[in-house]
């Protein structure tokens, strides 16, 4: 009826829901047999940082809204199983009844983008140098313009002075409340 081959494959899930989707699946991976057919289940994401209130915070926001990948061999009633998953609503692509696996290429692009977000760790570092100028994008000096007079890369801060009522007034700030003019 289907071929014993394992493969990744692409369940369409409703928006918002996909880690509901993988932890029922991960949970039935666990305590049922479709552990033997089902080997592991992805939702690639992404790191964005924002800052809110002088804070930065990370959130992770998923690269395929909507979309569910499983690695499994598709035999019996795996099919079916997976299908009827709370909140899925179907394979993506294949032709009648059958799913169809991603090819080679595809998977190792998606693999690949899941392992560097993993790698990236931290915020992509900006690199600034004295003498620079640039200009405060948040806290209350925000729109003011300075060069930035001392650089600690491991703090992530800069010590910049700033021009306030035509006097100059050195400010610390964090490289993420800063931009290059």
């Amino acid at each position: 009826m289907s071929e014993e081959k394992r493969g990744w494959y692409v369940l369409r899930a409703i928006s918002g829901k996909e880690s509901k989707v993988k932890e029922v699946l991960d949970a039935e991976i666990k305590n049922t047999d479709l552990g033997n057919y089902v080997f592991q289940v992805l939702i690639p994401t992404e790191k964005v940082y924002t800052v809110r209130n002088g804070k930065k915070v990370v959130k992770e926001k998923n690269l395929y809204s909507g979309y569910v990948f499983v690695e499994a061999i598709l035999v019996g009633e795996v099919i079916h199983h997976l299908r009827n998953t709370t909140n899925v609503i179907d394979f993506l692509g294949g032709k009648s009844n059958q799913p169809e696996p991603l090819r080679p290429s595809e998977v190792n692009r998606m693999l690949g983008a899941v392992d560097e977000m993993q790698e990236v760790g931290d915020e992509p570092a900006v690199v600034y140098h004295v003498g620079e100028t640039v200009k405060v994008n948040y806290g209350p000096f925000n729109g003011f313009s300075g060069i930035i007079e001392e650089v600690n890369n491991e703090k992530k801060k800069l010590k910049v002075m700033v021009k306030i009522f035509g006097r100059k007034t050195p400010l610390e700030l964090e490289n993420s409340q800063v931009e290059r003019e």
